[in-house]
């Protein structure tokens, strides 16, 4: 059933606000699962101080502009306050040692990313959730990045950036991060109204053979994309391990499509180890090489940058533009006017996109090398540290796969309509254009791309 009664009226906390300092919800919970096969079961965990709380499973699409539609509703459950959050290890992971509250079947789910809607007398939140399917052969898969969700989370007073005295407080970071607690943000969804929801809505909307994963199944499944047409890779989706990258790396070298709806991706390599809970529940990064016990034994498997060492990996490789900087803002700028991406939307060669750049932004770095043909799509003017420009680039690989990066965290805000009409129309237009060509295997023989790395990029050799 279509509905809008999925949204609670205030669905975004200010990012970067200490735990400590906000107010304890009404209630809160998290699941067993990020992502789960449909029919299998899910348990809750959920703590609330009022007497009783329900769940409403809602499916997030397009559903005539609606975006959600409600697919099953619990009874009223009875309330109780679970334990307080507990730090553990040398690692200062925090989690919220549970009980189970509920065992939720998914019998009848179609695939797809839920919300699951937590309620009581006093107040709601969000409880994220990937239906995936069974196979994503010939379809389109939309990748829900819940391992960047949970690298930001400060539930329980760290992150893998800061302490529980605020974003200052880095000394005091966690090193593992475990999904066995709620999201802080978003009221329990994270990012995914503000930085996901835009495009899945959108590619509904478009009608396409779409499949749904998140990038733990991508961890833990290197066949997923076999067969896939293309990937969609959402707006914050930074945190990837070395299977998750291989299986990128190598679905694109099979002719499978990759597109990255934002910035910074692929830039933090992690692993995923087993909790109490279940497996690839705990996201192991460091961040210093010097920290991680494996740096020297398994340097590949090290928890640095991928650009660093040990066994640097420059994501420019995979990705064409790569992390340049933060924060950075701005409006994006039309460089090659004749791209296959740009037709029809009128656009020439100087106009703007006013607002799309920042706050993360990626650009084409003569220090790391990229695919060629390399097409600069967008090269845009931005003060931030030593960068004088962003880039959103497209490259055709041998294997036939198109590959395309925004190379900006602002483009799924943009298609949701944060810079304005004028600016989401062209960005849904560009973005339709992208989405109808990945819906088939190897766009990049259809769209074969023009080397236009200019010469503002004097290190880079054709």
């Amino acid at each position: 059933m279509p509905t809008k009664h999925w949204r609670i009226s205030r669905h975004d906390t200010t990012f970067g606000m200490s735990w400590n300092s906000q107010s304890v919800p009404a209630v809160q919970g998290f699941a067993s699962r990020t992502s789960v096969a449909p029919g299998r079961p899910v348990s809750l965990y959920v703590s609330t101080r009022y007497p009783r709380w329900r769940v409403t499973a809602y499916r997030m699409g397009w559903y005539g502009g609606k975006e959600g539609a409600q697919v099953w509703r619990s009874r009223w459950q009875k309330g109780r306050r679970q334990t307080s959050p507990r730090t553990s290890g040398a690692t200062l992971t925090p989690v919220a040692p549970w009980h189970p509250s509920l065992k939720v079947s998914t019998t009848g789910w179609r695939p797809g990313s839920y919300l699951l809607r937590l309620d009581t007398k006093g107040g709601s939140s969000y409880v994220p959730l990937t239906v995936r399917s069974p196979s994503t052969r010939g379809r389109l898969v939309l990748l829900s990045p819940a391992t960047t969700w949970q690298a930001y989370n400060d539930w329980g007073g760290r992150n893998l950036y800061w302490g529980p005295r605020g974003k200052g407080d880095s000394a005091n970071r966690a090193r593992a991060v475990s999904f066995d607690r709620p999201y802080a943000e978003g009221l329990g969804a994270a990012e995914f109204v503000t930085r996901m929801l835009p495009a899945v809505a959108l590619a509904e909307r478009l009608g396409l053979p779409l499949a749904y994963a998140d990038d733990v199944d991508l961890h833990a499944n290197p066949h997923l994309l076999y067969g896939a047409t293309g990937l969609i890779s959402m707006g914050h989706d930074e945190y990837y391990s070395v299977a998750m990258r291989r299986a990128l790396t190598t679905a694109r070298d099979r002719g499978t499509n990759l597109a990255f709806l934002g910035a910074n991706a692929v830039y933090r390599r992690i692993r995923l180890q087993p909790t109490a809970v279940g497996p690839n529940r705990l996201e192991v990064n460091y961040k210093d090489p010097a920290e991680d016990p494996l740096s020297r034994r398994q340097p590949s498997q090290t928890t640095a940058n991928w650009p660093s060492p040990p066994a640097a990996d420059p994501t420019g490789r995979l990705l064409g533009a790569s992390y340049g900087c933060f924060p950075g803002h701005g409006d994006l700028v039309v460089a090659q006017a004749s791209s296959w991406l740009l037709t029809g939307t009128k656009l020439r060669r100087g106009d703007r996109l006013p607002g799309v750049l920042g706050p993360e932004f990626d650009a084409v770095q003569p220090r790391h090398p990229v695919p060629r043909p390399l097409d600069v799509v967008l090269h845009s003017p931005v003060q931030c540290g030593n960068f004088r420009y962003a880039d959103t680039t497209y490259y055709s690989a041998k294997s036939g796969a198109g590959v395309f990066n925004t190379g900006t965290m602002g483009w799924v805000k943009a298609l949701a309509g944060h810079d304005g009409k004028r600016t989401q129309t062209l960005v849904q237009d560009i973005t339709k254009r992208l989405l109808r060509a990945f819906a088939r295997p190897r766009a990049g023989a259809a769209h074969p791309a023009r080397d236009t790395v200019g010469k503002s990029y004097p290190t880079l050799r054709r």
